[in-house]
C-alpha cells in the first residue's frame, strides 16, 4: 500500500448563471492529478459530492437572478501519494490547481475559489443527499482504495 494523507475538503466558489454542476464537479475531479511545486510533483486523488448554494429566490426576482453569479460548493476527500506531505501543503496546493482551473474553464468570476481542511465529520454531516458524486479518473487503485473508505 503507498503511503498516503487523507485531507476533508470543503470547495466554495462563484459559478456564470450558466454553468453545469456535473462540468464543475468534473473539472474540480481532474485538478489533482498531478500537485506540487517545481517539478517535484505527487499523484493525488480526489473524491467527494458538488452542488449548488444558491440563495433561495422569489419568483418575482426570477430574471435579475439568471443573471447573477450562482455559488456551488464541494464537500469530499483528497488523498495524496508518498511520505512527508502536510496538509497544509497539500491544501495549499489543491487551492492552486483548483484556482487555476476555475479560471481557465469560466475566467475571472471576481473571487478566487476557496478551498480549506474541514473536519471528517462535516463532510458527513453536511454534504447534501441531492449532491452529484464526482471523483479523479484513472486514480491510482492504492489512492482510490484509500479515499473511498472515508465515503
Amino acid at each position: 500500500m503507498v503511503d498516503s494523507l487523507i485531507v476533508p475538503l470543503f470547495v466554495t466558489t462563484d459559478l456564470p448563471p450558466e454553468a453545469d454542476l456535473a462540468e464543475f464537479g468534473e473539472l474540480l475531479a481532474e485538478t489533482p492529478r498531478a500537485l506540487g511545486r517545481e517539478g517535484a510533483g505527487y499523484e493525488a486523488f480526489l473524491a467527494g459530492k458538488v452542488f449548488w448554494l444558491d440563495r433561495p429566490v422569489l419568483p418575482e426576482q426570477r430574471p435579475a437572478a439568471e443573471t447573477e453569479l450562482r455559488f456551488a460548493g464541494m464537500l469530499g476527500y483528497l488523498a495524496a501519494a508518498g511520505p512527508g506531505h502536510t496538509a497544509r501543503e497539500v491544501v495549499g496546493d489543491v487551492r492552486k490547481a483548483i484556482g487555476e482551473a476555475v479560471a481557465g474553464r469560466y475566467g475571472d468570476v471576481g473571487v478566487a475559489p476557496a478551498v480549506f481542511a474541514i473536519r471528517d465529520q462535516d463532510v458527513r454531516e453536511r454534504t447534501p443527499e441531492s449532491a452529484l458524486y464526482v471523483d479523479t479518473p484513472g486514480g491510482s487503485a492504492e489512492l482510490v482504495s484509500a479515499t473511498k473508505s472515508y465515503l
